[in-house]
């Protein structure tokens, strides 16, 4: 029973063998390193974390983890080019857009020295931060988005430093100030040039795709781009094409089309005497979310395998065919890279069931629908589950009518809701273990689904749930061969009604309630969502004045150990107020006056001041997010 409760989440489908069920019935990380040694448990790690002072929620990222994803890339497409005859090397660039976090950005670039793995900066923020990192010799750092003659000049010198700056060349204005900025330094730059493909790919970000891009050249401006370094005497400059095949792309045929297409525009540019030497093929591998392996927006029909073999082989015929040599491949994939190595991790503070147990007995002068309501569960059949369902509704919205009416009181519709509660569990019940039950049926009954309120905030730490309706997995963290017996939504802490995820990964497809355990009284419960690491990091917003969570970086040591590598504390409320323009300390002092003026009026006694202001001074160097009472700062 405990392997069929673990795979109801769908772990096995789409961890890739990261996490197993301890004995104990906890989720445990798995050290790609070891596999066979026993997994470490994330109960046990939020447990040391709190004993450090280190509280939920908590952004966990695993080192092995990212290890792993840039050491599969790279054999993956080392592979192909052994199995192909291909005649150049693959030279990857993680786009720190991804996630720009240093201490993923670190770990990157020294995971990345054996391959001479880059980076990609789409801004001059993140030029910057790439220019202070100590990239391998040979690693590319590719310079993408609108870029200012700052930015170019940056670009231009840097080269002189020995790093392999490349300017990607992003509009025909864009040319005309690279052009100036090198006349002007006397330097020759690295240009690449984004073509914009016709291919339009499918999934959530089609639109990044095709030639109504928001970036790129247009044929006709890629030919004018020739002639206009050809006439400053340095068409030589242009040694990189960049295609963007699109982001999370779920069909591999769509990658293969848009290689094909990029390779033609490579082959005609080299006829016309552009030295190209890489073909940066940008974005679009994708990782399978839900485990299905099919094409969808939230899965992908292909491996990374199967996508480094595309890709080599496609670009390997058209090269051949037009008697061109193989150029250095490039690819900016991020999301594979990163979103396996962080999960936020929480606690479930409470939950609301929406049926329960045990049984209500009507009172002797409560109006007959009550006993009407609670004598459903005697014709209550597997045949009769709908008319059931509907009596029960029925009789609720009649006795809801009376109470508005003033026919009955407060006490009795009190009760009438308890029944109905109670028939509903039975339902419920009865459903579970019928199947074939009608899907409206079940669409009904979705509507009393149990609310756990977990402590985090969806629109700081998942953006893109609320705002795409992106699917991430989640999972109890423990009591793993123990069957769920409640199922229930997730709502976060803040005051929003969009605060709440309503669509969950299962082992048997996706689900609008997650298999959860009731909650006992005592426990810390608690819930880990996984493959958050590309995007969420940085997209969140402040809504309610939610700041950063807690973050901490863990990885196995030489014994096969978990420990501690690196510790960011979360936002605190005075760091947040600052953000949006409220000055703490001027807070602090208007909130004084305001109490003094208490005290005066004789509202409050000095005793009682001084608690509530010290308080408030506690409130503002604290955590956003919850804080159970023993965790509050001192």
């Amino acid at each position: 029973m405990s392997d069929e409760i673990f795979q109801s989440y769908g772990i096995h489908r789409w961890s890739q063998g990261m996490f197993a069920r301890m004995e104990n019935g906890d989720l445990g990380i798995v050290n790609p390193a070891r596999p066979d040694a026993p997994p470490a448990g994330l109960p046990e790690l939020l447990h040391a974390l709190d004993a450090r002072g280190i509280h939920t929620p908590v952004l966990v990222r695993v080192g092995a983890f990212l290890r792993r994803q840039i050491e599969a890339l790279n054999a993956a497409f080392a592979k192909a080019i052994e199995a192909n005859d291909y005649n150049a090397p693959y030279r990857g660039v993680f786009p720190i857009k991804v996630n720009q976090q240093a201490e993923v950005i670190d770990r990157i670039v020294e995971y990345g020295q054996p391959f001479q793995f880059g980076l990609e900066a789409g801004s001059k923020p993140e030029l910057i931060l790439a220019l202070s990192r100590d990239l391998p010799k040979g690693a590319l750092l590719i310079c993408n988005g609108i870029k200012d003659a700052e930015f170019i000049r940056l670009g231009i010198l840097a080269r002189k430093a020995g790093i392999n700056c490349v300017l990607v060349i992003e509009s025909p204005a864009e040319a005309d100030t690279v052009i100036a900025e090198a006349k002007r330094l006397g330097e020759m730059p690295a240009l690449g040039v984004r073509i914009k493909l016709t291919r339009r790919v499918t999934g959530n970000w089609a639109d990044s795709s095709g030639d109504r891009s928001t970036f790129g050249l247009t044929t006709k401006e890629v030919v004018d781009l020739v002639d206009k370094l050809r006439d400053a005497d340095m068409l030589d400059c242009l040694v990189l094409q960049h295609a963007h095949l699109g982001s999370q792309v779920p069909q591999v045929i769509d990658i293969r089309q848009a290689v094909d297409e990029a390779c033609r525009f490579y082959t005609e540019l080299r006829r016309l005497g552009v030295p190209l030497q890489y073909l940066d093929l940008g974005g679009g591998l994708g990782i399978d979310y839900t485990g299905e392996a099919r094409a969808s927006e939230n899965s992908i029909n292909y491996t990374m395998d199967e996508y480094c073999s595309n890709i080599v082989e496609t670009v390997k015929y058209q090269m051949d065919a037009a008697e061109v040599p193989h150029p250095t491949l490039v690819t900016e994939s991020g999301r594979a890279i990163v979103a396996y190595s962080s999960m936020l991790l929480s606690d479930i503070l409470e939950a609301s069931y929406f049926d329960r147990s045990a049984p209500i007995t009507p009172e002797e002068d409560d109006h007959h629908m009550l006993s009407d309501m609670a004598a459903i569960v005697e014709y209550l059949t597997p045949r009769r589950i709908q008319e059931c369902l509907n009596d029960a509704e029925y009789y609720r919205e009649e006795l809801r009518a009376m109470f508005r009416r003033g026919v009955i009181g407060i006490e009795e519709v009190a009760r009438a809701e308890q029944i109905f509660l109670y028939v509903i569990g039975r339902i419920k019940d009865l459903v579970a273990q019928t199947p074939d039950v009608p899907a409206e049926v079940r669409e009904e009954l979705s509507a009393h689904r149990d609310i756990y309120r977990a402590n985090f905030s969806l629109f700081q730490s998942l953006p893109d749930v609320w705002a795409i309706d992106q699917l991430v997995p989640i999972a109890p963290l423990q009591r793993l061969n123990e069957r769920p017996t409640r199922r229930a939504v997730l709502s976060d802490i803040t005051c929003d009604s969009d605060g709440k995820i309503d669509q969950f990964v299962l082992g048997d497809g996706i689900g609008n309630a997650l298999p959860i355990h009731e909650l006992q009284h005592g426990e810390r419960y608690f819930i880990g969502i996984f493959l958050v690491g590309a995007y969420q990091e940085t997209l969140g917003d402040l809504h309610n004045l939610f700041g950063d969570t807690n973050v901490v970086t863990v990885d196995f040591n030489e014994d096969g150990v978990l420990e501690l590598q690196n510790e960011v504390e979360g936002d605190t409320v005075s760091e947040v107020m600052a953000s949006v323009e409220y000055e703490p300390k001027q807070c602090l002092d208007a909130f004084k006056r305001i109490v003094e003026r208490g005290v005066r009026e004789g509202a409050l006694n000095p005793s009682q001041r001084r608690m509530l202001m010290q308080t408030y001074r506690d409130s503002l160097n604290g955590y956003t997010y919850y804080e159970h009472e023993e965790q509050t700062h001192g």
